[in-house]
C-alpha cells in the first residue's frame, strides 16, 4: 500500500481534501504542519475542529507545550511510528500539511555524508548552537554551503551540525557529494493548483477570519500563561506580527496587512519547494470528486 500526501500552499484546502480521501479510502490523517503540533496555538495555525475533522483519526495535532522546542528530527522521530502502525492496522496513512521540511524528513532516507566523525567539531558547533542560537548556526552553514543550507531547516540542528563537520573535516561541502534521497515508502502526492490570485484572495479571506475570531486574544492568553514571546511556537505568521502589535499599538492599523503579506510570501515559498517533490500532482481545485478519483487511480 501507498503513503497518500495532500500538501501544497496555505489556505489551499489540504485539510478539507486530506479528510475526505481519509474517508473515501480508509485513512488516518498524520498532521505535517509545524505549528499545529502545539496546544493552545489554535486560530492562527487554522487547527481543524473536531466537525473538520469529519470523524477520522487525526495524529501529530497537540502533542507539544507551547513552551518546548521542537525541531525536524524529533517529528520524524514521532511520526514514522504512526506511520508505520496505521500502515499495520491495514489503514492508508495520509500525510497532510505545508511544512516541507517536515514531509521530507518522513518521505525519504536523507544520508549524512561519507566523512567520518569528530565528537570535538561536533561539541563545539553544539556549543555554539546553545550560546547563538540554532538561526545563527543555520547562519554559519549557509555562508560555506548554501545548497546544504537551503534544504535544511535551522530546527534541524542534529543535520545542519553534521553538514558544518564535513565541511570542516574534508573542505567540501556536503552538498557536492553523491547524498541522493532515498525513499522511505512508495508514495504518491497531490495539491491544489490555485491561480495565484485565487489563492492570495483565499489567504487575505483567512487572515480576516482569524482576527475575527480572536487571534489577538489568543496570543494575549498564551503570552499570560507563560509562553515566552521569542517561543519557536511563537515564530510562526500571524503569531509574532500579534505580538509586535501588542508591543506597538500603533501596527494595529496594518497588522492585518503585514500578515496578509506575510503568509504570500510563505505561499510562494511552499509552491517553490513542493514544485521540487517527485511524484507529485496538481489537481483542478474547481471539483472535488474529479480529485478524489484521480487520487483513487493512483493509490
Amino acid at each position: 500500500m501507498k503513503l497518500l500526501v495532500i500538501c501544497g500552499a496555505t489556505a489551499s484546502g489540504k485539510t478539507a481534501l486530506a479528510v475526505k480521501c481519509a474517508q473515501r479510502f480508509g485513512g488516518e490523517i498524520v498532521s505535517c504542519d509545524a505549528y499545529l503540533i502545539y496546544r493552545g496555538l489554535n486560530i492562527g495555525t487554522a487547527k481543524p475542529t473536531r466537525e473538520e475533522m469529519g470523524g477520522v483519526p487525526h495524529h501529530l495535532i497537540d502533542i507539544v507545550d507551547p513552551r518546548d522546542g521542537f525541531s525536524v528530527h524529533d517529528f520524524e522521530m514521532r511520526a514514522i511510528p504512526v506511520i508505520e502502525d496505521i500502515f499495520a492496522r491495514g489503514k492508508l496513512p495520509v500525510l497532510c500539511g505545508g511544512t516541507g521540511f517536515y514531509m521530507n524528513a518522513v518521505l525519504f532516507r536523507s544520508g549524512f555524508g561519507h566523512a567520518p566523525a569528530d565528537a570535538a567539531i561536533r561539541a563545539k558547533y553544539e556549543a555554539f548552537e546553545r550560546e547563538k542560537g540554532r538561526e545563527a548556526l543555520h547562519e554559519r552553514l549557509r555562508l560555506v554551503d548554501p545548497e546544504s543550507a537551503e534544504k535544511l531547516h535551522p530546527n534541524d540542528v542534529k543535520r545542519v551540525i553534521r553538514a558544518l563537520e564535513i565541511y570542516e573535516l574534508t573542505g567540501k561541502k556536503k552538498s557536492s557529494q553523491a547524498d541522493a534521497r532515498t525513499p522511505r515508502y512508495p508514495y504518491e502526492a497531490f495539491a491544489y493548483d490555485y491561480p495565484r490570485e485565487e489563492l492570495y484572495r483565499r489567504i487575505d479571506l483567512r487572515t480576516q477570519a482569524m482576527l475575527k475570531g480572536g487571534l489577538v486574544e489568543e496570543v494575549e492568553g498564551l503570552l499570560a500563561a507563560g509562553v515566552p514571546e521569542n517561543a519557536q511556537s511563537m515564530q510562526g505568521i500571524g503569531y509574532k506580527e500579534v505580538i509586535e502589535y501588542l508591543k506597538n499599538d500603533d501596527l494595529h492599523c496594518n497588522m492585518c496587512d503585514i500578515i496578509q503579506k506575510n503568509t504570500r510570501n510563505y505561499a510562494k515559498r511552499q509552491i517553490t519547494f513542493f514544485k521540487k517533490l517527485p511524484n507529485l500532482h496538481w489537481l483542478k481545485p474547481s471539483d472535488d470528486e474529479a480529485a478524489l478519483k484521480e487520487i483513487g487511480s493512483f493509490l
